[in-house]
């Protein structure tokens, strides 16, 4: 299996250049928008914008709402919706969005845990691109154009299609947003052998503040450099990406992934167990793994028997807990309307965790249940990329990176405040186990605990509180370029790069 090269069409969250307009009405809001847009672009929009009174708006705004913690009846709502399905439509919005002094958000149709692409606590639009997915795969040139809006599964189900030796290291979920995934850096089974979607980009597409399309020659080589793991919201609207070829110390063709579970939380503290569950891919035959094994992890006792050798799609189906032999039109399913509530954090491990820690870490989980942990191991590829090659830093040095996970059905307050809680209460327990100086975090995984960039106050400081754990040695680069290219901060939300302030950014060209 070779890995594929992919141009990808993004759009990020965007937000406005002048200051808010109290705007509450959205019937009014619609007709000033209609107006806007009809001028800047030539393709016909009626249909693709709904305002609150549309019968189809509550359908539109749910469906692609992964986090029910941000579908209640007290979240605000959107003025507007757009359904784009051209980039003149896009570039239009952005235009629009600013005249009418409205924030604007966009979502590609993924999960986004902390609900930024949808969620604002001020009038906004969401431009919705979850009809704008289309994929185009050369197999010859191992390349491929995707859209924002299409899924991490419908990439796979198209790779698949055009060749059954390409593949990709991407994300293993299917309903993942690619336009997303790619821009915070993407990560998957296969990173150790083939490293992070976002390094195999090698051209992109996005529009700016003013509206304009622009490429990789034309936005230059430093907003070239942020949009690939620099998360694409700070710095303009990311229609398009060119992909290009597509634990820590085993073979780099291993991947092996350990999820630790309570296993209950509803019975007797004496009773209750840490499941731990290892699932992997190795990208070769069973021989090879059996022998590797033998080796490196001897107390499995892993024998040929153990293993199922399937093609790259296969293995892709498998990891989803599809059946073999199922058809991949099961990756074209969106699931929407699939929300469930829930919280993710990340940390980095870089020094190995001793016995005694592990054991006091089982001892933590089973006294609060309820929260999972998932271990994902680096090195490999991951550990030749420089660190500045992309936004993404975290590379040599990482043994492996850390998913908490909590979620919930109990649409009460009180059962969120629990879980919330408790998910704090072990990524507290984790400090001493973990990254420091900066504790790191992965971008993918939003975090506002880290700490708020609040609207208006485009503070560089208080940006780097997040922004150093995302970003490490990176962040200043990314400052400088986003003060460069969106100097008066349009394209901002609540953990954006911030810009810097201006005696201080004059200072630097000097």
């Amino acid at each position: 299996m070779l890995p594929l090269a992919l141009l990808l069409i993004l759009l990020t969250n965007l937000l406005p250049l002048s200051s808010l307009a109290a705007i509450s009405d959205s019937s009014s809001s619609y007709h000033s928008f209609l107006k806007c847009m009809q001028k800047h672009s030539p393709k016909n929009v009626s249909n693709e914008i709904y305002s609150q009174s549309n019968t189809s708006y509550t359908s539109v705004l749910r469906a692609y709402i992964r986090n029910a913690r941000f579908n209640t009846s007290s979240t605000k709502k959107p003025l507007l919706i757009v359904t784009a399905t051209s980039d003149s439509h896009v570039s239009a919005t952005v235009i629009c969005t600013k005249t009418l002094g409205l924030r604007l958000k966009t979502r590609s149709g993924g999960h986004d845990y902390a609900g930024l692409s949808y969620v604002c606590d001020v009038p906004f639009v969401i431009l919705d691109m979850f009809r704008q997915r289309s994929i185009e795969v050369d197999a010859a040139d191992r390349s491929a154009w995707v859209q924002a809006g299409a899924t991490l599964g419908e990439l796979y189900y198209s790779i698949w299609k055009s060749s059954n030796l390409l593949g990709f290291p991407a994300g293993i979920c299917p309903t993942v947003g690619a336009g997303g995934h790619i821009s915070g850096g993407g990560y998957g089974n296969m990173l150790r052998k083939h490293g992070l979607a976002s390094d195999h980009v090698v051209d992109a597409k996005i529009v700016d503040a003013k509206g304009n399309i622009l490429d990789r020659k034309s936005m230059g080589e430093d907003t070239f450099w942020a949009i690939r793991g620099g998360g694409g919201a700070s710095f303009g609207v990311v229609l398009s990406y060119k992909w290009q070829n597509a634990a820590p110390t085993t073979d780099d063709g291993l991947f092996m992934r350990m999820l630790l579970q309570p296993s209950s939380s509803t019975v007797k503290e004496s009773s209750i167990t840490v499941k731990s569950t290892i699932v992997a891919l190795y990208l070769g035959n069973a021989e090879e793994l059996v022998s590797i094994l033998e080796k490196d992890f001897p107390l499995l006792g892993l024998k040929k028997e153990n293993c199922t050798e399937l093609s790259w799609m296969g293995s892709v189906l498998w990891w989803n807990n599809v059946q073999n032999g199922t058809s991949p039109d099961v990756l074209l399913n969106r699931k929407p309307n699939s929300a469930v509530s829930g919280v993710r954090k990340s940390d980095y491990v870089q020094k190995p965790i001793s016995k005694s820690g592990l054991e006091s870490l089982w001892m933590k989980m089973i006294e609060l249940g309820k929260i999972g942990l998932v271990f994902n191991p680096y090195g490999g590829r991951m550990s030749e990329i420089p660190a500045s090659e992309t936004p993404f830093p975290h590379r040599a040095g990482n043994l492996f990176k850390i998913q908490y996970s909590v979620s919930w059905s109990d649409s009460g307050a009180e059962a969120e405040r629990d879980c919330v809680t408790k998910i704090r209460s072990l990524f507290s327990f984790m400090t001493p186990y973990v990254s420091e100086n900066p504790r790191s975090a992965y971008l993918n995984y939003r975090d506002l605990d880290i700490g708020i960039n609040h609207f208006g106050k485009n503070s560089y400081e208080e940006g780097k509180v997040y922004g150093v754990k995302y970003f490490n040695d990176n962040f200043d680069r990314l400052v400088k370029v986003k003060t460069a290219v969106d100097p008066e901060n349009f394209f901002k939300n609540e953990q954006s790069i911030p810009i810097l302030p201006s005696k201080v950014f004059r200072k630097i060209l000097a």
